[in-house]
């Protein structure tokens, strides 16, 4: 229900694509024989979710924090159970400092709302001509919340802060970003076990559709084979991603000129799927029909090097910027850049993921939050030389007491794309 990045991506149009993509009877038989890796797989129990509450109730406390504001997106459903999708009409939920949250929706959604929530809670519905800022309003009054400092998670849209800010001139609004990301960033077992899936489920369905790439196909082709894959292997939202041919896998997200698998070109996988709301993102690089050429072998071999560089800096306690910073200056050193500049490296190092394709926070020059396990992360230093080709090799990992684990272990050659 909840949009992606990449879907994004997809909907605006980028390398030829299309805001709907139809899998074609061809493409669902290239799946025949799959079978599902979820099978058995156990989603994140209300004891959990309950864990959750309480903790962020705990850093609200030590924050004066009263009461915390998240609307329909992935924090709700990680506090609450509830997957729904944002529209003009708001359903959100208030978590207090003490005591037990209430829930707002529309009343016609009220049973599909009550059907998902997944922990003890107040359901209080809105009509079509009345305001769901009142029944906020009205339960941190009954609550004795009305004055105190009401925090907003940090993608809440303007319309419900204005409205919350214009109901209770008294009330002080600020960021409560601090409190879902102490919670969110921070992954549980269960939640590693999860992503763990999802990550699997991806390289599975790039190893099964590698061999069935022909000449001649675009990038739709190999996304529908992709998603078809992904899906019966137990993916969830598989939308086959970003497939960057030739000289588009150049540019990190492509280019609206259509390409076609050529023999002896790069081809530039980056995908990923969800599984009980868990996300995977991985690229891959390889060559079509022949062995890889010096300069593909010579880039592959420099982006696998600006990994290991990127592993070796993310020990616990270092600041999330110096990983950037370590793999910048090795690119540096090779003549790339310098910093974003290209032929180089004009993205972060890697980002937060989770319940998000990106969650904060970022491996970025600059980001002074100390690495802590149960971050999670991708490792994604590509190289990108304009008017030729790219490589980027993306592969997640988290962090443990001991240091950095992949979720997935990347490949050391560019002939051996999918390991």
């Amino acid at each position: 229900m909840r949009a992606s990045r990449r879907q994004f991506l997809i909907g605006a149009g980028l390398a030829g694509l299309t805001a709907a993509i139809s899998i074609p009877v061809w493409a669902t038989d290239s799946a025949a024989g799959l079978v599902s890796m979820t099978s058995g797989l156990k989603p994140i129990t209300t004891e959990e979710r309950l864990a959750r509450i309480a903790k962020a109730q705990t850093l609200m406390r030590a924050t004066g924090i009263s009461a915390l504001l998240i609307e329909a997106g992935s924090s709700l459903l990680y506090f609450t159970g509830i997957d729904w999708w944002r529209s003009e009409r708001l359903t959100a939920a208030v978590i207090p400092a003490e005591g037990g949250l209430l829930i707002v929706t529309p009343g016609f959604e009220e049973p599909s709302v009550r059907e998902s929530l997944a922990v003890p809670g107040t359901v209080e519905v809105w009509q079509e001509d009345e305001s769901p800022i009142a029944l906020i309003r009205a339960f941190l009054m009954r609550n004795r919340l009305d004055k105190g400092v009401i925090g907003i998670e940090e993608t809440v849209r303007f319309f419900a802060v204005d409205g919350l800010r214009a109901a209770m001139p008294d009330a002080t609004i600020r960021s409560g970003a601090s409190v879902v990301r102490g919670c969110r960033m921070i992954k549980s077992p269960a939640e590693l076990a999860l992503m763990q899936i999802a990550a699997d489920i991806q390289i599975a369905a790039f190893r099964h559709v590698a061999p069935q790439i022909e000449k001649g196909m675009g990038a739709d082709d190999l996304r529908a084979m992709l998603i078809a894959a992904s899906t019966a292997l137990g993916g969830e939202n598989a939308d086959g991603g970003l497939i960057l041919i030739g000289e588009a896998s150049a540019y990190p997200h492509g280019s609206k000129k259509p390409h076609r698998v050529t023999e002896g070109e790069v081809i530039l996988f980056d995908a990923g799927v969800s599984v009980h709301g868990y996300q995977s993102d991985i690229s891959r690089t390889m060559v079509f029909g022949r062995p890889a050429d010096s300069k593909q072998k010579l880039l592959y071999a420099q982006v696998r090097r600006g990994q290991d560089i990127a592993m070796e800096t993310a020990q616990v306690g270092t600041p999330a910027g110096k990983v950037d910073d370590a793999v910048r200056g090795y690119y540096e050193s090779l003549g790339y850049g310098p910093r974003y500049t290209l032929p180089g490296t004009p993205h972060r190092t890697g980002h937060g993921i989770g319940m998000d394709g990106h969650e904060p926070v970022n491996l970025v020059h600059g980001e002074t939050l100390p690495l802590a396990p149960g971050m999670c992360f991708s490792n994604e230093p590509g190289i990108y030389i304009p008017g030729a080709f790219g490589v980027r090799i993306e592969d997640c990992f988290h962090m443990t007491a001991e240091g950095p684990r992949w979720f997935t272990q990347p490949p050391d050659s560019i002939d051996r794309a999918f390991g």
